[in-house]
Protein backbone atom coordinates (compact mmCIF):
# COMPACT_ATOMS: atom_id res chain seq x y z
CA UNK A 1 0.00 0.00 0.00
CA UNK A 2 1.29 3.52 -0.85
CA UNK A 3 2.15 6.13 1.92
CA UNK A 4 -0.82 8.40 1.26
CA UNK A 5 -2.94 5.50 1.58
CA UNK A 6 -1.37 4.22 4.69
CA UNK A 7 -2.22 7.74 6.17
CA UNK A 8 -5.56 7.84 5.16
CA UNK A 9 -6.05 4.54 6.67
CA UNK A 10 -4.20 6.10 10.01
CA UNK A 11 -6.20 9.11 10.30
CA UNK A 12 -9.29 7.27 9.91
CA UNK A 13 -8.91 4.50 12.87
CA UNK A 14 -7.46 8.01 14.81
CA UNK A 15 -10.95 9.71 13.96
CA UNK A 16 -12.55 6.69 15.55
CA UNK A 17 -10.21 6.14 18.62
CA UNK A 18 -11.18 9.47 19.54
CA UNK A 19 -14.94 8.97 19.75
CA UNK A 20 -14.04 6.71 22.63
CA UNK A 21 -11.66 9.22 24.78
CA UNK A 22 -11.32 10.27 26.81
CA UNK A 23 -9.74 7.46 28.60
CA UNK A 24 -10.28 7.10 32.86
CA UNK A 25 -7.19 8.59 34.44
CA UNK A 26 -6.59 4.75 35.37
CA UNK A 27 -6.52 3.39 32.15
CA UNK A 28 -3.92 6.20 30.51
CA UNK A 29 -1.65 5.12 33.47
CA UNK A 30 -1.97 1.31 32.67
CA UNK A 31 -1.42 2.34 29.06
CA UNK A 32 1.30 4.66 30.02
CA UNK A 33 2.85 1.61 31.98
CA UNK A 34 2.57 -1.12 28.96
CA UNK A 35 4.55 1.36 26.95
CA UNK A 36 7.49 2.69 29.11
CA UNK A 37 8.22 -1.15 29.22
CA UNK A 38 7.57 -2.15 25.93
CA UNK A 39 9.26 0.75 23.88
CA UNK A 40 11.90 0.38 26.55
CA UNK A 41 12.63 -3.15 25.97
CA UNK A 42 12.34 -2.83 21.75
CA UNK A 43 14.03 0.51 21.36
CA UNK A 44 17.07 -1.17 23.10
CA UNK A 45 16.60 -5.06 22.31
CA UNK A 46 16.86 -2.92 18.38
CA UNK A 47 20.49 -2.13 19.65
CA UNK A 48 21.84 -4.77 21.07
CA UNK A 49 20.57 -5.55 24.96
CA UNK A 50 20.21 -8.53 25.46
CA UNK A 51 17.62 -8.13 28.48
CA UNK A 52 14.18 -9.79 27.33
CA UNK A 53 10.57 -8.37 27.75
CA UNK A 54 9.95 -9.74 30.90
CA UNK A 55 13.84 -8.63 32.78
CA UNK A 56 12.63 -5.00 31.29
CA UNK A 57 9.35 -5.66 33.31
CA UNK A 58 10.69 -6.51 36.54
CA UNK A 59 14.03 -4.08 36.38
CA UNK A 60 11.63 -1.14 36.06
CA UNK A 61 8.65 -2.02 38.09
CA UNK A 62 10.88 -4.18 40.74
CA UNK A 63 14.32 -2.39 40.74
CA UNK A 64 15.49 -6.04 40.44
CA UNK A 65 18.25 -6.80 37.75
CA UNK A 66 18.42 -9.74 35.82
CA UNK A 67 21.52 -12.75 36.65
CA UNK A 68 24.15 -13.11 34.64
CA UNK A 69 23.40 -9.91 32.28
CA UNK A 70 25.62 -7.02 31.51
CA UNK A 71 25.27 -4.18 33.94
CA UNK A 72 25.27 -1.73 31.12
CA UNK A 73 22.19 -3.64 29.66
CA UNK A 74 20.21 -2.33 33.03
CA UNK A 75 21.44 1.31 33.17
CA UNK A 76 20.44 1.41 29.42
CA UNK A 77 16.57 0.49 30.39
CA UNK A 78 16.68 2.60 33.31
CA UNK A 79 17.88 5.75 31.04
CA UNK A 80 15.23 4.81 28.58
CA UNK A 81 12.72 4.66 30.83
CA UNK A 82 13.65 7.98 32.44
CA UNK A 83 13.60 9.55 29.46
CA UNK A 84 10.36 8.49 27.87
CA UNK A 85 9.02 9.78 31.11
CA UNK A 86 10.20 12.82 30.01
CA UNK A 87 8.89 12.22 26.16
CA UNK A 88 5.45 11.90 27.45
CA UNK A 89 5.43 14.96 29.79
CA UNK A 90 6.38 17.03 27.18
CA UNK A 91 4.43 15.96 24.57
CA UNK A 92 1.77 16.67 26.06
CA UNK A 93 2.63 19.77 27.61
CA UNK A 94 0.22 22.77 27.08
CA UNK A 95 1.22 24.93 25.16
CA UNK A 96 3.92 22.86 23.85
CA UNK A 97 6.81 24.22 22.15
CA UNK A 98 9.61 22.23 20.31
CA UNK A 99 13.34 23.03 20.85
CA UNK A 100 16.67 21.89 20.75
CA UNK A 101 16.71 21.37 24.61
CA UNK A 102 14.28 18.68 24.28
CA UNK A 103 16.28 16.35 21.85
CA UNK A 104 19.51 17.23 24.30
CA UNK A 105 17.68 16.25 27.29
CA UNK A 106 16.44 13.15 26.10
CA UNK A 107 19.61 12.29 25.52
CA UNK A 108 21.01 13.04 28.55
CA UNK A 109 18.49 11.15 30.27
CA UNK A 110 19.15 8.08 28.03
CA UNK A 111 23.01 8.19 28.62
CA UNK A 112 23.48 9.58 31.80
CA UNK A 113 23.72 6.38 33.64
CA UNK A 114 26.22 5.06 30.54
CA UNK A 115 28.60 7.82 30.27
CA UNK A 116 27.71 11.11 32.26
CA UNK A 117 30.81 13.29 30.66
CA UNK A 118 28.93 12.71 26.78
CA UNK A 119 25.14 12.57 28.17
CA UNK A 120 23.56 15.06 26.22
CA UNK A 121 26.60 16.63 24.58
CA UNK A 122 26.88 17.02 20.88
CA UNK A 123 30.29 14.76 19.61
CA UNK A 124 33.57 16.45 19.13
CA UNK A 125 34.81 13.62 17.52
CA UNK A 126 34.13 11.92 13.95
CA UNK A 127 31.92 8.83 14.05
CA UNK A 128 31.45 5.79 12.03
CA UNK A 129 28.36 3.60 11.56
CA UNK A 130 28.85 0.05 11.14
CA UNK A 131 27.32 -2.01 8.56
CA UNK A 132 27.32 0.98 6.04
CA UNK A 133 29.20 3.03 3.78
CA UNK A 134 27.78 6.11 5.12
CA UNK A 135 29.80 8.78 6.81
CA UNK A 136 28.08 11.01 8.84
CA UNK A 137 29.23 14.74 9.09
CA UNK A 138 32.23 16.09 10.65
CA UNK A 139 31.52 17.01 14.37
CA UNK A 140 31.66 20.79 13.69
CA UNK A 141 28.82 20.80 11.36
CA UNK A 142 26.63 19.10 14.30
CA UNK A 143 25.39 21.35 16.30
CA UNK A 144 24.56 24.41 12.76
CA UNK A 145 23.33 20.58 11.36
CA UNK A 146 20.40 20.22 14.48
CA UNK A 147 19.81 23.86 14.86
CA UNK A 148 18.48 23.61 11.11
CA UNK A 149 16.93 20.07 12.13
CA UNK A 150 15.02 21.72 14.85
CA UNK A 151 13.47 24.41 12.69
CA UNK A 152 12.70 22.28 10.16
CA UNK A 153 10.46 20.32 12.41
CA UNK A 154 9.28 23.35 14.07
CA UNK A 155 8.38 24.52 10.79
CA UNK A 156 6.01 21.83 9.57
CA UNK A 157 4.51 20.37 12.69
CA UNK A 158 1.13 22.23 11.02
CA UNK A 159 1.98 21.68 7.68
CA UNK A 160 2.95 18.15 6.74
CA UNK A 161 1.39 14.88 8.42
CA UNK A 162 2.70 14.31 11.13
CA UNK A 163 3.36 10.36 10.50
CA UNK A 164 5.67 11.90 7.80
CA UNK A 165 7.34 14.61 10.00
CA UNK A 166 8.30 11.58 12.99
CA UNK A 167 9.64 9.69 10.35
CA UNK A 168 11.89 12.81 8.83
CA UNK A 169 12.80 14.29 12.52
CA UNK A 170 14.03 10.77 13.00
CA UNK A 171 15.62 9.97 9.63
CA UNK A 172 17.50 13.07 9.68
CA UNK A 173 18.56 12.98 13.61
CA UNK A 174 20.14 9.79 12.53
CA UNK A 175 22.02 10.84 9.36
CA UNK A 176 23.27 13.88 11.08
CA UNK A 177 24.57 11.32 14.53
CA UNK A 178 25.02 14.23 16.42
CA UNK A 179 25.72 12.37 19.83
CA UNK A 180 28.90 9.67 20.20
CA UNK A 181 26.13 6.80 20.92
CA UNK A 182 22.80 6.55 21.81
CA UNK A 183 21.69 8.06 18.47
CA UNK A 184 18.82 4.99 17.22
CA UNK A 185 17.19 5.71 21.03
CA UNK A 186 17.29 8.99 20.54
CA UNK A 187 15.66 9.74 17.31
CA UNK A 188 12.98 7.01 18.24
CA UNK A 189 11.93 8.61 21.10
CA UNK A 190 11.45 11.93 18.90
CA UNK A 191 9.62 10.41 16.61
CA UNK A 192 6.82 8.79 19.65
CA UNK A 193 6.83 12.76 21.40
CA UNK A 194 6.01 14.43 17.58
CA UNK A 195 3.20 11.64 17.58
CA UNK A 196 2.16 11.40 21.04
CA UNK A 197 1.93 15.49 21.16
CA UNK A 198 -0.14 15.27 17.83
CA UNK A 199 -2.54 12.22 19.53
CA UNK A 200 -1.36 9.35 17.63
CA UNK A 201 0.05 6.03 19.09
CA UNK A 202 3.04 5.28 20.29
CA UNK A 203 5.17 3.23 17.76
CA UNK A 204 7.27 0.32 18.99
CA UNK A 205 9.37 -1.14 16.47
CA UNK A 206 9.84 -4.95 17.04
CA UNK A 207 13.14 -6.19 17.06
CA UNK A 208 12.16 -8.78 14.31
CA UNK A 209 11.50 -6.14 12.10
CA UNK A 210 15.15 -5.05 12.93
CA UNK A 211 16.53 -6.08 9.30
CA UNK A 212 13.18 -4.11 7.63
CA UNK A 213 13.81 -0.90 9.82
CA UNK A 214 17.85 -0.53 8.94
CA UNK A 215 16.51 -1.40 5.00
CA UNK A 216 14.13 2.16 5.35
CA UNK A 217 16.47 3.58 6.78
CA UNK A 218 19.36 2.72 4.27
CA UNK A 219 16.83 3.95 1.25
CA UNK A 220 15.32 6.85 3.37
CA UNK A 221 19.37 8.36 3.28
CA UNK A 222 19.80 7.27 -0.18
CA UNK A 223 16.72 9.70 -1.07
CA UNK A 224 17.74 12.52 0.77
CA UNK A 225 16.13 12.10 4.23
CA UNK A 226 12.61 13.33 2.16
CA UNK A 227 9.30 13.04 5.14
CA UNK A 228 7.85 10.96 2.46
CA UNK A 229 10.39 8.24 2.33
CA UNK A 230 11.31 4.97 3.04
CA UNK A 231 11.00 4.97 6.73
CA UNK A 232 7.86 6.95 6.82
CA UNK A 233 6.15 4.05 4.80
CA UNK A 234 7.51 1.68 7.34
CA UNK A 235 6.49 4.10 10.49
CA UNK A 236 3.56 4.13 9.44
CA UNK A 237 2.73 0.53 8.97
CA UNK A 238 4.06 0.47 12.54
CA UNK A 239 1.23 3.07 13.57
CA UNK A 240 -1.26 0.94 11.82
CA UNK A 241 -0.13 -1.93 14.08
CA UNK A 242 0.03 0.14 17.07
CA UNK A 243 -3.72 1.31 16.49
CA UNK A 244 -4.48 -2.23 16.21
CA UNK A 245 -2.89 -2.88 19.17
CA UNK A 246 -4.84 -0.10 20.83
CA UNK A 247 -8.59 -1.17 20.08
CA UNK A 248 -7.88 -4.35 20.82
CA UNK A 249 -6.56 -3.47 24.85
CA UNK A 250 -9.66 -1.49 24.62
CA UNK A 251 -11.85 -3.60 23.00
CA UNK A 252 -12.61 -0.75 20.65
CA UNK A 253 -14.63 -2.25 17.64
CA UNK A 254 -15.82 -0.21 14.60
CA UNK A 255 -18.72 -1.00 12.63
CA UNK A 256 -17.63 -3.05 9.99
CA UNK A 257 -18.74 -0.97 7.43
CA UNK A 258 -16.65 1.68 9.18
CA UNK A 259 -13.20 -0.07 10.06
CA UNK A 260 -10.58 1.58 8.15
CA UNK A 261 -8.30 -0.92 9.82
CA UNK A 262 -9.49 -3.95 8.01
Amino acid sequence: MELQALLKQIDATKSWIGKKRPLAPKEVKELDAYFRIGTTYTSNALEGNTLTLTETKILLEDGLTAGGKPLRDSYEALGHASAYDFMLKTARSVPFTFSEDIVLTLHKLLSQKIDEKTAGVYRDVQVLITGTDYIPPPANEVPELMKKLVEDIKEKLDSIHTVSLAAYAHQRLVDIHPFEDGNGRTARLLMNLILVNKGYQIVSIPPVLRHEYIHALTKGRRSGSKAGGALAKFIAECEIEAQKDFCRMFQIKPPKNEDPAR
